[in-house]
């Protein structure tokens, strides 16, 4: 009898071979500008907390009132007997904070998009994408069975081209972009995507993981960012970056809302946020709503950073957010490159294929409130030095 995952192996090895197999490191800390990761102590420049609310004290403090008041699990999905009173209260706050008509929580950022695209299209309509969304944007486009369109990143011009030649051959139509592309962190055209769509008869749909806790008045995201409340049909939010939790949400027209109750497989079929996450996410959003302190020294922190990575002689692309990609393009360089920051103390993972397209590897050092200028120039001084010592710079 043959051996029926051998395929599996021969892949494996292929993967260490041409440098893409991904090491998946142990943290047995809290998050914070320093980590204990793997037993050495480093400076953390890879998580996504963005305003150090994943272990700030008002967080912890709430979850554990939570679970004395609820216990630790809902024990159903939100339509038989899983919806708590906290869940309500937190989609009103995310609401609000967004300035939406409403919003409906998931159980991540990911389940979110897996859930609204194919509730809102289906066979015979059509989906236009911009070529660099999110993984969940892809496979949620996948389940509908809707045509996909993919636009040229970040390209009005090209977009439009694409709406005339195709948005009359199918019944509904969906734009969908992220806010932030997470590995250039640079922002979509919102304005001109919701133009065009509206000239096009299309419904619209913002994927802002990244930019809620980070663009806009107290961190609202990317619409409140462009001045477009009540102009973008659907915004897809994660609870696990900026507001340091875990889950995910959407915000939008009551309608839309509505709708998603009815429709979205994942809030349909799967057991509801937690009560101890989604007490707090609320801690979070109030955090948010009564000062925007964190999201000023996200910023401060990031031009400090940004400044001195191209004073240094760095590629750090074309990104205008606290995502900062070290642009090194070649797999077995970025894959070293990151292992000797490990071993000098700081934690900034290589970011490779299938994450990004093959030759366009980079290290993605992502900065937070929680980094103080020290934590900044002692990880400035290491990337130097391995760059010195890699050839990368001089």
């Amino acid at each position: 009898m043959g051996n029926n995952l051998a395929w599996i192996e021969e892949s494996l090895r292929e993967l260490r071979e041409k440098n893409l197999y991904t090491t998946i490191r142990t943290v047995a800390s809290p998050q914070g500008a320093w980590l204990e990761v793997d037993g050495r102590r480093v400076l953390n420049f890879c998580s996504n907390n963005y305003l150090g609310l994943a272990n700030d004290a008002r967080l912890v403090r709430a979850a554990q009132e939570a679970c004395e008041r609820f216990g630790v699990g809902p024990a159903a999905v939100r339509t038989i007997a899983g919806t708590l009173a906290l869940h309500l209260e937190l989609e009103t706050s995310l609401a609000r904070f967004k300035e939406a008509e409403a919003a409906l929580l998931f159980q991540s950022g990911f389940c979110a998009n897996l859930g609204t695209i194919p509730a809102l299209v289906g066979a015979g309509d059509v989906i236009f994408s911009d070529e660099l969304n999110h993984a969940s944007i892809i496979d949620g486009c996948r389940l509908s069975r809707a045509e996909i369109i993919r636009y040229p990143h970040n390209d009005p011009a090209g977009l439009r081209s694409l709406l005339a030649e195709h948005r009359a051959r199918y019944r509904r139509a969906l734009l969908i972009t992220d806010g932030v592309f997470s590995m250039d962190g640079d922002i979509a055209p919102l304005p001109e995507l919701v133009a065009l769509a509206e000239e096009f008869d299309c419904m619209t749909m913002v994927d802002d993981a990244h930019g809620e806790g980070v663009l806009g008045h107290g961190g609202r995201g990317i619409v409140h960012h462009f001045g477009l409340q009540g102009k973008v049909d659907v915004e897809v939010g994660t609870l696990s970056k900026a507001f340091g939790v875990l889950g995910g949400y959407v915000a939008g027209k009551a309608l839309v809302i509505e709708w998603l109750r009815q429709r979205a497989r994942p809030f349909l079929f799967s057991s509801a946020m937690t009560p101890a996450d989604t007490a707090a996410c609320l801690a979070a959003v109030s955090i948010l709503e009564e000062s925007d302190e964190l999201v000023n020294q996200l910023w401060k922190n990031t031009y400090y950073f940004k400044d001195q990575m191209q004073l240094l002689g760095f590629d750090i692309g074309q990104s205008v957010t606290p995502i900062t990609p070290l642009m090194l393009k070649d797999e077995m360089l970025t894959q070293r490159f990151s292992q000797r920051l490990f071993e000098e103390g700081v934690f900034a993972t290589a970011i490779a294929y299938p994450t990004v397209p093959l030759g366009k590897a980079r290290i993605r050092f992502m900065l937070s409130a929680v980094h103080e200028r020290e934590h900044m120039d002692e990880a400035l001084t290491i990337i130097a030095r391995v760059g010195r010592e890699l050839e990368v710079i001089r």
